[in-house]
This record gives structure tokens, C-alpha cells and sequence, in this order.
């Protein structure tokens, strides 16, 4: 099983890049785990915004395969508290799914294409982040997901 997680545009801060490291290297523990961030859709500005996310959703699906258990991070998905998303990750883990498969999307969202393909929406928060400080805070939530899973200290209650 693998656990991964597709994002579109790089990540231009430092810190940023810093503070995904740290994670990134502590869910090596757990989980075979691949993050992906894919280039820009060349000449976005000048595509309206649902040309852009036509673009964008085929390239987020070329990357998919047809057994991954897709999980779209997006405003209308479900939110869970840290501890649910702990409970929600082993509940993934326990099903048969080959690999789960998490997107951000692009600034304007999802395709219908990709909203059709997906098996899950969650939402970090009812808060809007920016795409690129959405890939740290979501690394962490799952790093602490795996933390809560094997009763480790490093979620606090």
C-alpha cells in the first residue's frame, strides 16, 4: 500500500519546502509515501478559469491510476478533527484499495472530470489556505495521523 499526494505548481518558499522535509522524512516511518507536484499548465493566464481546470484536472488524472482511492483536499470536502483523521486513515488502510491518493488542486479547484472520478472530498479547514502552505499543513496532518494511530506523544489531547 502507498499513500500519495499530487499537487500542482511548485513550492517557491524556502520554509515551506523546509517544513514539508521534516514531514516528509518522518512518514517515511509509517508508510510508503510519494509526493508529487506537478508543473503549471503552461500559458494559464491566458485560459479562462474553466479551461484551466480542464487542463489541470487531466493532467491531476493522467497521474492517477484506475485503482487508486482518490481523495480530493477541497472547501466542500469533510472535516474531521485530528483524532477522526487518524480513525479515517486507518479505515482507509484496512480497505482494499491499492494505493490512496490524495490531490490539491489548482487556485480555481477541481474539474468536473476529477470530481467525478473521486471517491472522497475532505477539507483541512473552513479556512482557505494558500495551495502552496496546503501541502505542509496536510503532510503534518497525516504525519500526526500515524502519530495518534501508534499511540506515540506527539499529538497532544
Amino acid at each position: 500500500m502507498k499513500i500519495k499526494l499530487t499537487c500542482i505548481g511548485k513550492t517557491n518558499a524556502q520554509y515551506l519546502t523546509d517544513g514539508m522535509a521534516v514531514y516528509l522524512k518522518r512518514l517515511k516511518k509509517y508508510i510508503n509515501f510519494q509526493f508529487d507536484c506537478l508543473n503549471d499548465v503552461k500559458n494559464a493566464k491566458n485560459l479562462s478559469k474553466e479551461e484551466l481546470k480542464k487542463k489541470e484536472g487531466l493532467l491531476l488524472l493522467s497521474k492517477t491510476e484506475e485503482s487508486d482511492f482518490l481523495i480530493l483536499l477541497d472547501e466542500n470536502g469533510k472535516e474531521f478533527t485530528s483524532e477522526q483523521f487518524a480513525d479515517e486513515t486507518q479505515k482507509l488502510l484496512n480497505s482494499s484499495s491499492k494505493n490512496i491518493h490524495f490531490i490539491i488542486g489548482g487556485a480555481y479547484g477541481f474539474s468536473p472530470e476529477v470530481y467525478k472520478r473521486c471517491n472522497k472530498k475532505i477539507a483541512l479547514s473552513k479556512m482557505t489556505f494558500s495551495h502552496q502552505m496546503v501541502r505542509l499543513i496536510f503532510i503534518e496532518q497525516l504525519y500526526r495521523a500515524f502519530s495518534i494511530l501508534n499511540n506515540e506523544p506527539y499529538h497532544h489531547k
